[in-house]
């Protein structure tokens, strides 16, 4: 299968590796998707793990088959011996003195053996062991789909922190560019003020608006940050500075453009998805297994035992041989046989429900992300309208500024509801490169080609990894214009 063949073959992949140390070398230009991509399938902790897993299930593989192979094992023996005895005797005798008396006598013997012995054994007829191996094998085709979905997951999560930079970056720029022209209306308004041309609570409402967009501000780089850590977190590296997403990134619908085709290509294709109904033959086999446990086994054996020992002081050497087969057939075990029958048959269960279950959540998934992202391809459109609508809304209300017929307030109305417009523009762009990139993760069709089409799409602009300074030029400076205030008429 292709999905098995790129899943198990993903460490070898060529990757365009940056040198990791502890001080963490930036590099001098700007990092693209897929460069910091690549860091991460070779650098990320969890998907080193699942590559450990792979090769641990694949090793019992190996374990299994050992028992269908001949063992050999040899032993031997060298002890050096001591016996000990004791014997009394009594002796009634008249010797020429008459004289009665005992005798007593002891001995200890002292010696040294060698053993060694041989011994081969072939299992013939052995079910259990053989159905192990096959169960270690639909492991091993269960954790190649758990490998994937690690693999993908990792994709699709080092894609929306990638994003998750690019987009809290520019909600940044448009919050400074927002603080900067509200602090100018405060200014202006204070003005005003002093001359008599407003009155105090129109102050207030600037200085309470200029407030809210710092506060605003200062949310917009806390985002900021947490988007850098999360990148390094998963790559294990920090970037001085990565590529923008350009402007003229195509929106459409994911293509083909049916919701069907994406449900049956998730159904498919969805590493999850396979992982549970390949779960599902590992049960199958357990069960085979406990009722294979009441079976007989069949072995052929062989053997050979030799000896030696310098017992009484004298050389004693011997030998011997043996083959046959041996058989053994479980006549009771304590009922252990038909519970683990019961257990591995509800383990199956468990295990269909949870294919089940994921196979639900995959349609459910896939069916959501589809309308999403076609929504987003309305909603981008809609948000960037936005922008020219609000745009234009300011204009208007600073030129009824200048002329009297329009208050502070409504300028700074007017100017919230641009810099909002702008803001949400770039979540609208940004939700809909995730949410595609999403849609192809759930359809089980995320891969490194999938990321380096929409690398495509950055411009080589840099955007770097340093928080944007209340000065200087941007993209929002002719925004700030907040226009003339009204001059008093005179004689008033």
């Amino acid at each position: 299968m292709r999905l098995a063949h790129w899943a198990v073959n993903a460490p070898l992949r060529p990757l365009l590796i940056a040198v990791f140390t502890a001080s963490f070398v930036l590099p001098a230009q700007a990092a693209d998707l897929l460069t910091i991509t690549r860091d991460a399938l070779d650098n990320n902790a969890a998907l080193a793990s699942a590559r450990a897993e792979y090769l641990s299930v694949e090793a019992s593989r190996d374990v299994a088959r050992s028992g269908l192979l001949p063992q050999i094992n040899a032993t031997g023996n060298v002890a050096h011996n001591q016996q000990y005895e004791s014997q009394t005797s009594s002796r009634v005798g008249t010797g020429a003195g008459g004289v009665n008396g005992d005798f007593s006598s002891a001995s200890d013997d002292r010696y040294n053996t060698v053993s060694l012995s041989l011994e081969a054994t072939q299992a013939l007829y052995d079910e259990v062991t053989r159905r192990e191996v096959t169960q270690t094998e639909r492991q091993i085709d269960q954790q190649v789909y758990l490998l994937a979905a690690t693999e993908q997951q990792l994709l699709i999560d080092t894609a929306s922190a990638y994003f998750d930079i690019l987009r809290a970056h520019e909600i940044l720029e448009a919050r400074l560019a927002q603080e900067r022209a509200i602090g100018r209306q405060l200014e202006q308004a204070g003005e005003q003020f002093e001359v008599g041309l407003i009155a105090i609570t129109e102050v207030e409402e600037a200085r309470a608006t200029f407030d809210q967009s710092r506060a605003d501000r200062i949310a917009a780089e806390s985002n900021l940050q947490v988007a850098f850590e999360a990148l390094e977190q998963l790559t294990g590296q920090r970037y001085a500075s990565i590529e923008a997403l350009g402007d003229s990134m195509p929106v459409g619908l994911p293509e083909p453009s049916s919701r069907d085709y994406w449900v049956e290509q998730a159904l498919e294709l969805n590493p999850q998805v396979l992982a549970q109904q390949a779960g599902i033959e590992v049960a199958r086999t357990g069960v085979e297994i406990a009722r294979a446990g009441g079976l007989p086994t069949l072995q052929a054996f062989g053997n050979y035992q030799y000896g030696d020992s310098d017992i009484d002081n004298t050389a004693g050497e011997y030998s011997s041989s043996q083959v046959g087969l041996s058989a053994n057939l479980p006549i009771y075990t304590g009922g252990r046989t038909s519970a683990s029958i019961r257990q591995g048959t509800y383990q199956l269960e468990s295990s269909q429900y949870d294919f089940e279950s994921q196979r639900r959540s995959s349609i459910q998934q896939v069916r959501s992300l589809y309308t999403q992202v076609s929504n987003d391809v309305e909603t981008v459109e809609a948000r960037q309208q936005a922008i020219v609508s609000n745009r234009s809304a300011l204009e208007a209300t600073r030129a009824g500024y200048e002329v009297g017929t329009r208050n502070i307030v409504d300028v700074l109305n007017a100017e919230q509801n641009l810099y909002n417009a702008i803001a949400n523009y770039a979540e609208a762009r940004y939700d809909y490169v995730v949410n595609l990139l999403s849609l192809r993760q759930q359809a089980g069709r995320l891969d490194v080609e999938a990321i380096e089409e929409v690398n495509a799409w950055l411009t080589g602009d840099e955007v770097n990894f340093i928080l944007p300074e209340n000065g200087g030029d941007d993209r929002y400076e002719s925004a700030l214009d907040i226009g003339a205030p009204p001059q008093p008429q005179p004689g008033m």
